[in-house]
């Protein structure tokens, strides 16, 4: 069983290795975070055992779930699903080190405030909506400026880049443009000189535009069925395709 997912994750790095040195780019400027949504705790300890430490989470009930089997294996989890505010305190108890979909003030608000009596910090990446799909959480391309700014003054909160989860899509220059407008909005906001921000990261990519994705910038791709295989459940229900997601 452990062999296959130790496989597939090879394979997906080799994806990535020649991606990056097609964009000619380090081979090491480029990290796997593996999407771990509905895969059981036993094979998701099966990558970190075997050094692929990087996972991320959509949901916070998963999290809680598998915490832990897993907390003793040494890894990062980032969250990358979105977070309503009632939330919050939840994803602070599972040592969450970054919170790849911070889309809007008011969250940004709640959290800092939670975080503050926890005399804790917490990395982010401003979620933008690339896509200008009315279904997809994120914060407006045109507003994307105006929100780092504000999510700047909370001390709490680092902002270390920007993540989109773009187009689903097999029209490739449609996927590529909301890969590009990312990468132009990390150049706005980095020509914008806003004090402690970070534009080191671009979470953008997954299994079947990965390579679009580096082509464009990435510095992570999330990827989970083509490491650990198709899930139960559709796409649409684990990346946010509806505001009734929770």
């Amino acid at each position: 069983m452990s062999d296959d997912v130790l496989n597939n994750i090879r394979k997906i790095k080799s994806r990535i290795e020649q991606a990056c040195i097609s964009s000619h780019r380090s081979a090491d400027s480029v990290k796997l975070l593996l999407a771990t949504k509905t895969v059981p705790a036993e094979r998701i300890s099966m990558a970190l055992q075997a050094g692929h430490t990087l996972i991320a989470e959509n949901k916070i009930q998963e999290l809680k779930e598998k915490y832990d089997a897993l907390k003793e294996i040494p890894h990062e989890n980032h969250f990358i699903g979105h977070l309503q505010t009632n939330k919050i305190r939840e994803l602070l108890k599972y040592n969450v080190t970054c919170l790849q979909s911070l889309d809007r003030r008011d969250l940004a608000e709640k959290l800092h405030q939670r975080l503050l009596t926890a005399n804790q910090q917490l990395d982010v990446l401003i979620q933008v909506n690339t896509s200008g799909e009315e279904s997809k959480f994120g914060v407006l391309p045109e507003e994307t400026l105006q929100l780092v700014e504000q999510v700047s003054q909370l001390t709490t909160l680092k902002i270390k880049g920007l993540m989109t989860i773009g187009l689903l899509s097999t029209d490739t220059g449609k996927v590529r443009h909301c890969f590009r407008l990312l990468s132009s909005l990390r150049q706005q906001v980095i020509a914008a000189g806003i004090p402690d921000v970070d534009m080191k990261e671009l979470s953008m990519g997954m299994s079947g535009d990965l390579e679009i994705a580096v082509e464009e910038g990435a510095t992570i791709v999330r990827v989970g069925t083509a490491v650990f295989g198709q899930r139960p459940t559709p796409d649409s229900y684990y990346w946010n395709e509806s505001a009734t997601v929770s």
